[in-house]
């Protein structure tokens, strides 16, 4: 067999191991027992087979490329704030003549999935990678950290484990919350639920916070039957609060949604069950993404600078990359609330 036809999937054959073990070898990942290493290598030698790692990643040049994974188990393309985020990463490393490796990780818990993720690191196609909808806790998010990748990850926080090759993005959730229940509360509004998005998840979590603290700022009491749990899109708004209206609960005069795709789903499964926003129930958004003005009513919500926000990541991780340095970097951007006709004064 000639040298340019021999790959890995000869050498898994001969050695009678998977593909993906003969990558693992490969790129030398510590998991691999001693006696399944040995025949994969005596494989190699056998075949006289090299991997297919260009002549740039050799020389120890960079890549010039970001990697973008994605954690989402339902369709992106349907979702307009995460191709948002998506347009916004690649643009600005386009600024900065990189390119950008997309990754949609479907289910975090699938290990071939996480291999592949790894593997992207371990063969240096990439110079650093940004992650975007994980858990709060992402244990091979950690890893790969910990092994001294490059990485930023939005929507996480974790100070007892800075590290110079960790940044991290967020935007002020409390202050957001505070901000949406300060305004009901001017409105009349007293009973006011929340429906919140994935608590896993940073953002979930802060927000839920900052409705709390909010609500008990203004002295009002947090009703658990108004406390609504969905994730964050718009198919979840709309179920979770179907699923509310079938236990047939008093209703509150307002909600605040976790964020816009949750607060159109909500307003959908609202309108179907007879009942008008805001005339009957008013509501509010989070984020302010390019449907919220666009929206019957048109939403008032509270406006995230996005596109800032990962302006501001992009710049500090290929400084990262280019100039290594052990300095912890932080990026945020605050909230500010956008008033439009989805909310109306209680009489």
């Amino acid at each position: 067999m000639k040298k340019s036809e021999i790959n890995s999937i000869e050498v898994a054959r001969l050695a009678g191991v998977s593909r993906s073990t003969v990558s693992r070898v490969v790129n030398n990942y510590p998991n691999v027992p001693l006696e399944t290493k040995e025949k994969v290598m005596k494989a190699i030698k056998e075949l006289n087979y090299f991997p297919n790692v260009s002549a740039q990643m050799l020389a120890g040049k960079k890549s010039r490329t970001i990697g973008l994974f994605m954690v989402s188990s339902g369709e992106v393309s349907v979702d307009v704030l995460t191709n948002m985020m998506i347009v916004s990463v690649i643009e600005n490393a386009s600024d900065y003549d990189y390119y950008v490796l997309t990754y949609i990780i479907r289910d975090t818990t699938d290990e071939d999935i996480i291999n592949n993720v790894k593997e992207i690191f371990y063969q240096r196609r990439i110079d650093g990678g940004i992650f975007i909808g994980t858990d709060h806790y992402e244990p091979f998010v950690e890893e790969l950290i910990q092994e001294g990748f490059i990485i930023g990850v939005f929507d996480q926080e974790h100070p007892e484990h800075t590290t110079g090759n960790r940044i991290v993005a967020n935007f002020n959730n409390e202050s957001g919350m505070k901000q949406a229940v300060a305004y009901l509360v001017g409105l009349g509004h007293r009973e006011i639920g929340v429906i919140n998005g994935n608590v896993k998840r940073l953002s979930g979590e802060r927000k839920y916070e900052g409705f709390t603290q909010a609500m008990e700022l203004s002295s009002l009491p947090v009703n658990p039957s108004w406390i609504i749990s969905a994730d964050f899109t718009e198919e979840a708004g709309y179920s979770s609060m179907k699923r509310y209206f079938e236990l047939q609960e008093p209703l509150p005069t307002a909600f605040v949604a976790a964020n816009d795709s949750i607060a159109f789903g909500a307003i959908r499964a609202i309108r179907e069950q007879g009942l008008q926003v805001p005339s009957d129930i008013s509501v509010i958004g989070f984020d302010d993404h390019v449907l919220s003005e666009k929206h019957s009513p048109p939403l008032t919500t509270v406006k995230v600078d996005f596109k800032r926000l990962f302006k501001d990541l992009m710049s500090v991780l290929i400084s990262k990359i280019e100039k290594p340095s052990d300095d912890i970097r932080q990026v945020s951007v605050d909230s500010s609330l956008i008033i439009r006709d989805s909310c109306m004064r209680k009489e």
